[in-house]
């Protein structure tokens, strides 16, 4: 669709593009990306034909840009510029009507039904239908940049360029924005170039990705390629981090700010207990792994609460009911690892770990009413009950995600060991249980201290998990039958 061959553009005998080749592909979305002074607005410019070219040459659909007429070249490409607004006092109507002036015929340039139909399709799709009377220069900032959008919709553009479209825009409009963008890419093979300065609106939506830098391609593909940590840093010169969008299969790209932080000890952990709580509270947020009810998965808590309730509990909702109990009790739910355990909280068993490199909290609660064998849990009816096997465990450490997921499963074999060796059998299949039935663990790490790449059962680290959490369970159990007894 659009193909730029060996251009050099510059400014006053400075060159801004150097040789640059590239190719746009026919109903996708790409976005150009780069530090300041990269050559994003510039290259947009010669695509859209507003700046020369020292050397090389721009083609559309198979043909030079300098051989297309200034109508003819606005039936097929439409801009969005980054600075909307008129020197002249246009009502919004008029301003999108402006879009179809491309399409007009006869001496009177009169607008036919269609050329009516295209404007009110594109003021609804863009929003601003509620404005339609004002003046453009009454909207803010973010109202104008929507209706130059409608004004460059109404155009039925095959090629749409877009200089920081979400500039000025609210976080709501944004989305709105580039979901209407990436419909029309797909239901109406609509090209679209935009630069972009949000690397996450860019791995989310662009369905190819650009990196300039110094007026070079520096690199051209796939978000997932080209989201690269390291390629970034090179670029932007600063640290940055890559994770995996939650619900979309995108990277997204975090800066990692450069703090002096207070010093991270779990020793610092306070631990507060009564018969239906046991919290341990942190002066600083950990970087936490759990299957918690309240704040399962990764997440950064500096509050860990494990509460016991009756073993009858049945709450059909018991994700909301425990928030709304943790708000109760003056527990923040978005800064909470939320355990429930029908095990009584004085069996508990604390053990404490200090290595030359690091150091280890491990606490458990158990309870073996209700031991499950997981190889012959098929036999069972599909019922959940409260869970009494509850495992956090607090490194003084720098963890890596796969670490995060290693600690977990050494964790899990050493309560399997610790079971088997006390015995603990599953009543219904008469073999040794491996857990109860809705067993938790937490690992929560400073992030500060020694680099811990991996946490299985060979590494130091993992030899700690492995045997302080068999010693936790085993003196939770004898604490939980000496009570029985």
């Amino acid at each position: 669709m659009i193909s730029v061959v060996n251009v050099s553009a510059g400014y006053e005998g400075k060159k801004v593009l150097n040789d640059l080749s590239l190719s746009l592909s026919k109903g996708k979305m790409t976005g150009i990306i780069g530090p300041n002074g990269s050559g994003k607005t510039t290259l947009m410019k010669v695509l859209n034909g507003t700046h020369p070219l020292d050397k090389g040459e721009v083609l559309i659909k198979g043909k030079r840009l300098q051989n297309y007429t200034a109508k003819e070249l606005a039936k097929v490409m439409a801009v969005l510029p980054q600075h909307a607004g008129s020197s002249f006092d246009f009502t919004v109507q008029e301003v999108v009507e402006l879009g179809r002036y491309p399409f007009y015929k006869g001496l009177l340039k009169v607008a036919s039904a269609h050329d009516e139909q295209v404007v009110k399709e594109a003021i609804e799709l863009t929003g601003v239908q509620d404005f339609v009377h004002k003046s453009i220069n009454q909207l803010s900032g973010g109202e104008q940049q929507r209706v130059m959008l409608a004004k460059a919709l109404a155009q039925e553009p095959e090629i749409l360029l877009l200089d920081e479209p979400t500039n000025h825009l609210d976080l709501s409009y944004q989305i709105k924005l580039m979901d209407l963008l990436k419909k029309w890419v797909y239901t109406r093979k609509l090209t679209v170039v935009a630069i972009l300065h949000d690397l996450n609106i860019a791995s989310l939506y662009c369905d190819e990705v650009i990196l300039l830098d110094d007026g070079i391609v520096k690199a051209n593909g796939h978000p997932r390629a080209i989201m690269n940590k390291e390629l970034l840093q090179e670029v932007y010169y600063t640290p940055l981090t890559r994770r995996d969008h939650p619900e979309a299969p995108s990277p997204i790209i975090a800066p990692v700010p450069e703090m002096k932080t207070q010093e991270k000890s779990i020793q610092k952990l306070e631990l507060t207990a009564t018969k239906e709580l046991m919290v341990f509270s942190s002066p600083f947020p950990l970087k936490t792994l759990s299957s918690a009810l309240i704040g399962g998965g990764f997440q950064w808590a500096s509050t860990f609460v494990n509460r016991h309730v009756d073993k009858n509990y049945y709450i059909d909702d018991a994700h909301n009911e425990y928030r709304n109990y943790l708000k109760e009790k003056q527990f923040n739910p978005h800064d909470t690892i939320g355990m429930m355990t029908a095990a009584r909280l004085g069996d508990a068993s604390v053990v404490s770990i200090q290595k030359e490199d690091f150091a280890l909290l491990i606490a458990v609660t158990v309870g073996t009413g209700n031991a499950v064998d997981a190889a012959q849990s098929w036999i069972r009816k599909e019922e959940a009950t409260v869970g009494t096997i509850n495992i956090w465990i607090f490194i003084e450490g720098v963890l890596t995600d796969e670490a995060f997921v290693q600690a977990m499963m050494t964790a899990t074999e050493a309560k399997t060991s610790a079971l088997s060796t006390y015995n603990v059998l599953d009543p219904l299949s008469k073999t040794v249980a491996t857990g109860t039935s809705t067993d938790s663990i937490c690992i929560g790490s400073t992030q500060s201290g020694t680099h811990m790449r991996y946490a299985g059962t060979i590494t130091p680290v993992g030899k700690a998990i492995g045997k302080g959490v068999f010693e936790a369970i085993g003196q939770a159990i004898e604490n939980y039958r000496k009570r029985m007894m």
